[in-house]
């Protein structure tokens, strides 16, 4: 979980150095937009976005098992809604091997929706 947490914070203040070592050398990340790219194309397409971002904010961290976790996040782009996403990444010896991205909705519909299953 630590792993994964320094990871999240390294990302969100932009701190390459921080990744680099958080990383293992033969991860992937896979998003709708991106399919298995390894770590220097992440480093060099997906890690610098995280400027475009007004906010985001971890909502649920979970280990589903030993080595792997689950993130939960809402995000707003600027001049957007805010939105959620999940990250499932798999850790092994201390390091990030896959990351997973799965884009949702737009945060105000998924607020909707859990108080409409809540009645």
């Amino acid at each position: 979980m630590e792993t994964v947490l320094a990871q999240f914070a390294a990302y969100r203040v932009g701190d390459r150095r921080a990744a680099r070592l958080l990383l293992s050398d033969d991860m992937t990340f896979t998003s709708p937009q991106d399919d298995h790219v390894d770590k220097v194309t992440f480093l060099d397409t997906c890690f610098p976005t995280a400027e475009r971002f007004l906010r985001q904010e971890l909502v649920n961290a979970v280990e589903i098992e030993p080595g792997l976790v689950m993130l939960r996040y809402i995000a707003q782009l600027r001049g957007e809604e805010p939105f959620s996403n999940v990250e499932i990444m798999t850790v092994v010896n201390g390091q990030i091997t896959e990351i997973e991205v799965y884009f949702g909705g737009v945060e105000s519909r998924v607020s909707e929706r859990r108080t409409s299953r809540q009645l």
